[in-house]
Parts: structure tokens; sequence; C-alpha cells
């Protein structure tokens, strides 16, 4: 059996012709349920945001990117890269000069090698530019490195939706709960501020403030890089120096060996294309990887860049943790107000 406490003949009775009142209904009386109503529009809107954007279907494509270019991320790898570069082009100027002039040596002129080995001589005529945007984009991968290892250390890019949609649930739910049922209104006031500190903590504690602009960076400066057109190009790139170190491996040296030089009297002579000849498997099992990652990321990394900016995320944590902070305390009940400040004035 439940009783109903009513209040005396002063304040709310005292309005009603002095007729007691229950004392639930002037706390509902005193409360303000406009800061509620907000919180559930708070929550309402941090649910729909993931939706608004797309992040449940665009955020796991962001984890398959950073989880496909994680293996070339390193100091060791991208420095490997640079190397391999290097060794290409000390082949290549090799080849335009003391090969040419050996050649040169029993009759055989430059335009002669161009016509027996074609492959060669379209890698010779477009090794600047290849040498200039390779360079170029290595460059570009090796000085975002930071910035990749910055963003690789927050959570998952697949919780990200539900960092945003779990709070709003909660925070949506305690509100219409408080609305509905009044006994519940502190209850539901302290768990719409319990997660609004939550979502004020949450950037300071993985560091967001700082990954994120890093972030940012990365993805501004991948921008010519992970383009259809980027990787076709790279790719063109890359089956023209196969096929020119094809006839350097198995057309020029042997005709080097064929004009009189031993196999060793080719390597003293020709280090650089000796070297690239022997590291060529390596450097082929190196870049191709690398290349493959770069064209299947292409739409992964789309779907990243439609988001809004990265350094715009923390905010979108703090700014509704503060609102939905301040509503919880603009709902507290005037009752309580009033007794907490006789409580501080005594």
């Amino acid at each position: 059996m439940t009783s109903t406490t009513f209040v005396p003949e002063s304040g709310a009775a005292a309005r009603t012709g002095g007729l007691p009142v229950p004392v639930a209904t002037v706390a509902a009386g005193r409360r303000r349920r406009w800061p509620m109503i907000v919180a559930a529009v708070l929550g309402a809107a941090l649910v729909t945001m993931p939706l608004a954007f797309g992040m449940f279907s665009k955020t796991p494509k962001g984890a398959v990117m950073l989880s496909e270019f994680h293996p070339f991320m390193t100091t060791a790898r991208l420095d490997g890269f640079q190397t391999d570069i290097r060794q290409i082009d000390a082949a290549v100027k090799e080849n335009k000069t003391s090969i040419t002039q050996q050649f040169a040596s029993a009759g055989v002129t430059r335009a002669d090698l161009d016509t027996r080995f074609p492959s060669l001589a379209s890698l010779d005529a477009q090794w600047p530019t290849i040498n200039s945007d390779m360079t170029d984009l290595l460059n570009k991968v090796q000085g975002n490195l930071g910035n990749y290892q910055a963003i690789d250390a927050l959570p998952s890019f697949r919780l990200f939706p539900w960092f945003f949609a779990v709070p709003g649930v909660l925070i949506l739910g305690s509100a219409v709960v408080a609305l509905r049922r009044l006994r519940l209104w502190r209850p539901g006031r302290w768990a719409i501020a319990i997660v609004g500190i939550g979502l004020v903590i949450a950037p300071a504690a993985f560091q967001m403030f700082q990954r994120a602009p890093d972030g940012g960076r990365m993805m501004s400066s991948f921008k010519t890089i992970e383009t259809t057109g980027s990787v076709v190009k790279i790719q063109d790139y890359f089956a023209t120096m196969a096929s020119g170190q094809g006839d350097l491996r198995l057309g020029v040296v042997p005709a080097l060996e064929e004009g009189g030089l031993s196999g060793s009297q080719v390597a003293e002579r020709f280090p650089a294309v000796t070297t690239l000849d022997r590291n060529w498997v390596r450097i082929l099992n190196d870049l191709t990887p690398m290349i493959g990652a770069m064209s299947d990321n292409v739409p992964n990394y789309r779907a990243i860049a439609s988001l809004p900016p990265f350094p715009l995320f923390p905010w979108f944590f703090v700014m509704p943790g503060l609102l939905a902070i301040g509503a919880s305390l603009l709902a507290r009940d005037r009752t309580e107000q009033s007794y907490n400040q006789q409580q501080g004035e005594s």
C-alpha cells in the first residue's frame, strides 16, 4: 500500500485555496522542463550525426586503409623505397654514359642501341619525369609518417560512429524517461551529466586535439596521391621501369659480354647496373605491394575524405558534452537549489 505525502498550507497548498497538494506535483511544478527537452534533442542529434555523415559505411573503409598502409609506414621501409629509386637512377645514368661509351668504342651508336633495346630507350627518355614524380611521391609519404602514426594511434575508425551513437542514445533515453517519469528526474539528470563529462574527456584521453589535425594534414597531402589518375600513372611508370630493366639485364649485359668483356669486368666497370640486376627481384617485391595498396585504397581514401575535416572531430565530442552538462545543471529542481542555498547560508 502506498501513501502520498502532502505539504502544509504554505507555498503550493496556499495557492490552491488551502487544499493539500502532493509533493510530486509541487516538485514537477518547480522543474524546468526545457533543459531536459534540449538534452533529448541533443541526444537525437548525436544519434543522427553518424547516419547523416554516412559514418557507418565510411569509417570502416578508413580502418581498412590504415591497416593496409601499415606495413609500408615505417622509417626502414620508406628509406628502402628511396634507396630502390636511387639504385634505378644510378643504373639509368650509367647506361646513358659509361655503357653508351663502351658500345661507341666498338662502333655502336646510341641510335643503334635505342633500336636494339626499345624498352630501355623508353625508360631513358621517360626517366627524368619518372624519377621526379616517384621521388616527390615518396617524399610526401615519408613526410607524413608522423601524421600517419598519430591517426593510427587513435581507436579503430570502425568505432567512431558508435562514439556518437551510444552517448546519444543514453542522453536521449535519460531525458525521455525523466520527462515521462518525474520520480526519475534526478537520476536522469545525473546520467546526462555523466555522459556529457565522458564526451568532454574523450578527446583529451585519446589525444585527439593533437592527433586529429595530424590526420587532417595527412589527408590533405594524400589528396594528389590517392587518385585513380595518379595510381594509373605510377603503375605505367612501374611497367616502364620493369621492361627497361629487362632490356638492361637480358640485352645490354649479354651484349657487353659478347663484345669481349667478362662477367667480372662488367661488374667492375658498371657497378650501378650490376647492383640493380642483383637487387631487382627484391625491388620488385618491395615496390609492387606498395603500388597495389595505393590502387586498392583509392575508394577508401575517397570515403574518408568525404567526412568532415579531421580537426573538427574533437569538437564533435566536446561541444555536445558541454551542452549535456549545461542542460543537466539547468534542469535542477528549484526546490533543490533553494535547499542548497539555505545550507550554504547556514
